[in-house]
């Protein structure tokens, strides 16, 4: 969701196992085409382990990191492929992605190539930049105290750039639920889906950029003034500079965990973005919302879904695309 509230960690238990797939999909044969559990189990067998002891090493040095592994699932899966094409430099004749407005505050990208290179020096040329994302997300959301996600892996990496097209795919911040409804059902993933995925805002900051009209020239009347107090403290100016550390928490009570406590939040009027503000409010969603904030093991389970059918959405398998190099270029331009 365009500049999407930035998004992550703390908390390494796993406080919570989402079985979302069946355990016979394992022994599937890695030549169907199709995306499998343990795909690399032969070709590169400590793959997974050395992602995640690099997740785990980064999100100590750097607490932001695991904001920035959720968020990329978003913002590459939701846009037509899961094939890293979000990863991808601009060159002389494409844009990237990554400077687009829609991707406005993802940073760390070059952290992913510093998982990459660990995972080269094990098996060059055999895991994609694609699959890379996938499982730096998984394994930032358990840092970030949320469910272990059991996920598939066998994608390939895609060769260009989406930017032309992002916006068709990615809601913004600012758009009707039913646009954002309708967008996330593409994919196939249904309201409480949705409801669960935007829980990503349970995690991070949000830029003053993204949310100054809520607040000048006159402040939105369905913001928890108690709230709007704070916020006004964190964005002093009505047109804050894009480059500036101004910035408000997502949850001020538990920022770096990601829980219900943002379904609290929301249905108390304290959401920052206006897409937060719809979710609470809207017949479509509000149930949904009243049940994730009641329960966190229900808001789990179907995040653990959700984030299952975005991270499956359209990737190439088989001979489709290629295995990079470095995550940043196609093999072509290397």
């Amino acid at each position: 969701m365009a500049p999407k509230a930035l998004i992550f960690f703390a908390f390494l238990s796993l406080t919570a196992i989402v079985s979302l797939a069946d355990t016979t999909e394992s022994t599937e044969s890695a030549d169907s085409g199709g995306l499998v559990l343990n795909f690399y189990k032969d070709s590169c067998p400590q793959a997974e382990d050395i992602i995640k002891e690099q997740v785990m090493l980064l999100y100590k040095r750097h607490k932001n990191t695991a904001f920035s592994w959720l968020r990329n699932i978003f913002h590459d899966c939701g846009v037509e492929s899961c094939d890293a094409s979000l990863l991808l430099d601009s060159t002389r004749r494409t844009l990237s992605e990554k400077e687009t407005d829609r991707s406005f505050g993802l940073r760390n990208f070059r952290y992913l190539e510093t998982i990459k290179e660990a995972v080269e020096r094990e098996c060059p040329g055999v895991v994609s930049c694609a699959d890379i994302l996938v499982l730096s997300g998984r394994d930032g959301i358990v840092a970030l105290g949320g469910p272990y996600i059991p996920l598939k892996t066998g994608r390939r990496d895609g060769r260009k750039s989406r930017a032309d097209i992002l916006e068709q795919h990615l809601p913004d911040h600012n758009e009707s639920m039913t646009v954002v409804l309708e967008r996330f059902k593409k994919i196939g993933i249904d309201t409480p889906g949705v409801v669960a995925l935007l829980g990503s805002h349970s995690v991070g900051r949000t830029h003053c950029v993204k949310l100054v009209h809520r607040l000048y020239p006159e402040v939105d009347p369905a913001l928890n003034p108690a709230h709007v107090e704070h916020m006004l403290h964190k964005c002093p100016d009505a047109i804050p500079d894009p480059k500036a550390v101004q910035y408000v928490r997502n949850d001020r009570g538990t920022p770096m965990i990601l829980d219900n406590n943002y379904y609290r939040n929301i249905l108390d009027n304290k959401g920052l973005l206006i897409v937060d503000h719809q979710l609470a409010t809207d017949k479509r969603t509000k149930p949904f919302v009243k049940k994730m904030a009641k329960s966190q093991d229900y808001f789990f389970k179907q995040f653990g879904r959700a984030i299952t059918i975005l991270t499956e959405n359209n990737p190439l398998t088989g001979t489709k695309g290629e295995i990079r190099a470095q995550c940043n270029v196609a093999n072509k331009h290397h």
